[in-house]
């Protein structure tokens, strides 16, 4: 089995500007690009977890979303870093287009993103890492049996959506790479 670095993508990668969908509001958090860096190396796949209701609300399309993903991963081939995967849930229970309007098993913090990666990458969740800025990630992370660590870009865990407290916090992605290969050297 192989083990995973589970990311999230808005306040944790790229700056979260509210539904950010279009390339021209595309921003690297501080630290991204130093950090996956690092990560790459430590023998983790890095897999993108995100959550994408603007696309459920109606805020932005699919192919909004995939066109702004391309960018992001130009952008990332310029400094050598690889994603080797990335899930997105488009849903919400509630709010927005019938089509998207779902009480789905991939919205977080349930585990369905994590579990279509386990079945494509063949990982072990024990072994792996869930990063994010939102307590949403953390509690994904926390019922997977992941080991968890919340970045203090983006939303900061101040969203409170969930009373969940992580294995780690951390300034950014670059710290988190200190954290994690500090964890594998110890």
């Amino acid at each position: 089995m192989d083990k995973a670095i589970f990311l999230d993508r808005d306040g944790t990668i790229n700056i979260d500007k509210e539904y950010v969908y279009k390339v021209e509001d595309f921003e690297f958090e501080k630290g991204a690009i130093k950090g996956l860096k690092i990560l790459q190396t430590l023998g983790y796949q890095l897999i993108i977890v995100t959550g994408q209701s603007g696309i459920g609300r109606g805020k932005y399309s699919e192919e909004d979303y995939h066109k702004f993903m391309d960018h992001m991963y130009l952008q990332l081939a310029r400094h050598n870093i690889l994603i080797d995967g990335e899930y997105f849930c488009p849903h919400h229970p509630e709010k927005g287009l019938e089509e998207y309007k779902i009480d789905c098993n991939c919205r977080k913090p349930k585990i369905g993103m994590l579990e279509k990666a386990v079945e494509e990458f063949d990982i072990n969740l024990n072994e792996s890492w869930v990063i994010g800025d939102k307590t949403d990630d953390i509690e994904m992370g926390r019922r997977a049996g992941c080991k968890t660590i919340l970045v203090k870009t983006g939303k900061a865990g101040k969203d409170g959506n969930y009373r969940v407290k992580p294995d780690y916090v951390a300034e950014n992605l670059l710290e988190v790479a200190r954290i994690i290969k500090n964890e594998i050297e110890n």
